[in-house]
């Protein structure tokens, strides 16, 4: 598949050629347990700093408190005064009830049982934890849940820089580990069979050798299905910055310099004890193309239609890594 020129001169959208379903070439020899596996050993060994993604950061609005489980952890987050993300323990101190129903006042957390009004400094047994607001997603540090070396802020990727962009979250949940979400993205070769709506020509050229190549990234080209035969070519770069993260970066074609951020963040068990793990996506997009400020305008209209793309494909992805837990945790059965 030949990229289009980086330059945005006209219609970006290519002619794919016809290939039924079953036609493609296939991929599983080199969608190798081996190098998937080490892929996720070594974004598993980076440090997070004990920083989890929250959620939107447009979902922690003024004036009233967000709550959500994470890591078995109850938080509650909310905006202090001139918008600062503050988040902490999500039951209150007096006798336990849930911050996340209660209000926002004047900057302050107050609690309806009784009317306890609680800031960012604190409260004899309650210490609010490290928050920090990327501009896209609002995240929290736990130490206790984490236990590693705490890190000031989070690992963050690569954004762009001085270039308007269209920003927009998705966020769903699946019975797994965040590490069965990482895996499904580090395991680019399924994009055309598994998901031919929206992928049409899914080639991998660059995998990552050794024990610690640099830059540790996957390299694919592929076409963003429009309509029919009609897709739009792109040179794209799998990495992860830490180990709950897995980051697309556009590298070439339309659109350079865009972002997809894939957060695994967990949230508990359930009551059966199955683990549940929200993944938050982020896409941060962006283009040189002069027609791109008005899609700006349109930013409102275009969110949620990213936002269901990513629906789309994370209801089969989901699937793919709820499957990957099943088998990796099924008891042995004898022979």
């Amino acid at each position: 598949m030949s990229l289009p020129d980086p330059r945005p001169r006209g219609i970006p959208l290519r002619r794919m050629p016809a290939t039924a379903w079953a036609r493609q070439r296939p991929t599983w020899r080199q969608a190798t347990p081996a190098v998937i596996g080490a892929a996720l050993d070594r974004a598993l060994a980076r440090p997070s700093g004990n920083w989890y993604v929250l959620a939107a950061a447009s979902e922690v609005r003024p004036g009233r408190p967000f709550g959500r489980v994470v890591a078995g952890t109850e938080v509650v987050a909310w905006r202090g005064a001139g918008g600062t993300l503050h988040a902490a323990p999500g039951a209150c101190p007096h006798l336990g009830a849930p911050l996340c129903r209660g209000a926002v006042d004047a900057g302050r957390l107050v609690c309806r049982w009784h009317g306890l009004a609680l800031d960012g400094r604190g409260f004899p047994g309650w210490t609010p934890f490290p928050a920090h607001d990327d501009g896209v997603l609002a995240w929290v540090r736990l130490d206790g849940a984490g236990g590693e070396e705490p890190l000031p802020r989070p690992v963050l990727p690569e954004r762009p820089h001085g270039a308007p962009a269209i920003s927009a979250v998705e966020s769903m949940a699946g019975r797994c580990e965040p590490e069965d979400i990482v895996a499904n993205r580090l395991d680019p070769w399924h994009g055309s069979w598994f998901h031919p709506y929206s992928f049409v020509g899914l080639r991998v050229t660059e995998v990552p050798e050794g024990p610690a190549p640099d830059p540790d990234r996957m390299v694919v080209e592929v076409a963003f299905k429009v309509a029919g035969r009609w897709g739009v070519p792109v040179r794209a770069a799998f990495s992860c910055p830490e180990p709950r993260t897995v980051v697309m970066h556009i590298i070439e074609g339309e659109g350079a310099g865009s972002v997809v951020e894939t957060h695994a963040t967990p949230l508990g068990v359930d009551r059966n004890g199955v683990p549940r793990t929200a993944v938050i996506e982020a896409v941060i997009a962006t283009s040189p193309r002069p027609g791109f400020a008005l899609a700006r305008r349109a930013a409102p209209a275009i969110r949620p239609m990213i936002r269901s793309v990513a629906r789309r494909l994370w209801r089969d992805d989901l699937a793919y890594a709820e499957r990957r837990h099943l088998l990796r945790t099924a008891e042995p059965t004898g022979g």
